[in-house]
Order: C-alpha cells, then structure tokens, then sequence
C-alpha cells in the first residue's frame, strides 16, 4: 500500500507459501544489510515524518510509544555522532523489530479516502 502508485505485491506474496518462504531469508538479509537496527532503530523509525499521514499517526501513539521512539532516535543520534553503532547488545534483535507506525498510518489513509468520499456529497436544494 505504500508503493508509487498505492500497490503492494505483499499480499500476494503473504496467500502462497512457496513465494514467502523464497522472499523471507532476502527480506531478512536485506533488512540486515541496511544496518538501522545497528543503531536501535525499528524500521517504522526511518519513515518520512513531513509526511501529513505519518505526522498524524505519530499522535495517534501511545505515550509509551512515543518515548521509546524519542529514546530511539536520541540514541542512534547520539552514536551517529560517535561515527560508531551501539554495542552489539544494543542493537535491536529482529524479534522486536515490529511495524508498530504501520497499522496507524494505514487507518489514517482509510479515513483520508473515506473523507474524500463524503466530502464530495453535493446537497441540493428543491
């Protein structure tokens, strides 16, 4: 739902087995390889805040999710200036590397689209 054009082959991939588990061991050495998680990050952190949906789903965390995110981008701040990642056992372990931004920014699109729908009602006097 976040390509160009609004598409995503993800749930293709999701409904067969054979094409998830071909996908899965490149989508986790490409995850690896882009070494946010280096820095403590989760990858809904490198989303693009001046985006007008992430700006309103970022609201839309709870106080405990918008601290660990704050502490989170601190950190890695704070070891990009060091010109070092964190120590090994710093770095966030794929289990706890979750899409926590994603379902929010999503529910916002939806109520984007629906405001479009509504919003185009014309009322006509008789």
């Amino acid at each position: 739902m976040f390509g160009p054009l609004g598409l995503s082959l993800a749930p293709y991939v999701r409904s067969s087995k054979s094409l998830t588990n071909l996908l899965t061991p490149v989508a986790n050495w490409y995850a690896g390889a882009m070494g946010y998680r280096k820095y403590g990050f989760k990858y809904d952190d490198l989303l693009c805040e001046e985006n007008d949906q992430v700006q309103r789903a970022l609201g839309r965390l709870t106080d405990r999710e918008g601290y660990d995110r704050a502490y989170r981008l601190k950190r890695a701040s704070h070891a990009s200036v060091l010109h070092a990642p964190l120590p090994k056992e710093q770095w966030t372990p794929e289990s706890d590397d979750v899409r926590y931004l994603a379902p929010h920014v999503e529910e916002v699109m939806k109520e984007e689209n629906e405001r479009k729908l509504w919003d185009n009602l014309v009322v006509e006097r008789k």
